[in-house]
């Protein structure tokens, strides 16, 4: 049991990284620290599309609902269960790479109008 329970909230933690991923300028063009933890952030996902690799937290997920018992069928609570088909969802490898370049460039268009607006 205590698998799943882990499993589900790292379901939940790679949900909201994906969350700040997405919104995350907006509270980066004001803070320092949290800018710097977004563009490290930003960088890291732009270089594990790049590679084709996975998310560290997927691995954390899989290992964990290996150790529950990877033959039960969907049982628990109804959030993870929606939130794995958000985080995981269909979309070819190609589709992501072009939102997360998308992403990446409304990033880096955010951060520079900031500064611009500051030094005017």
């Amino acid at each position: 049991m205590p698998y799943k329970i882990l499993a589900d909230i790292v379901v939940v933690i790679h949900f909201l990284w994906i969350i700040f991923l997405i919104f995350g300028v907006f509270l980066g063009v004001r803070r320092r620290a949290v800018k710097i933890f977004h563009i490290s952030g930003l960088v890291f996902a732009f270089v594990i599309q790049i590679f084709d690799w996975h998310c560290p937290l997927t691995y954390i997920e899989i290992w964990l609902r290996a150790r529950h018992d990877p033959a039960l069928a969907y049982t628990g609570s109804f959030i993870p269960h929606y939130m794995e088909k958000i985080v995981y969802i269909e979309l070819s490898r190609y589709t992501v790479f072009i939102l997360t370049i998308l992403l990446c460039g409304f990033n880096v268009w955010m951060y520079g109008r900031k500064k611009k607006n500051a030094i005017e």
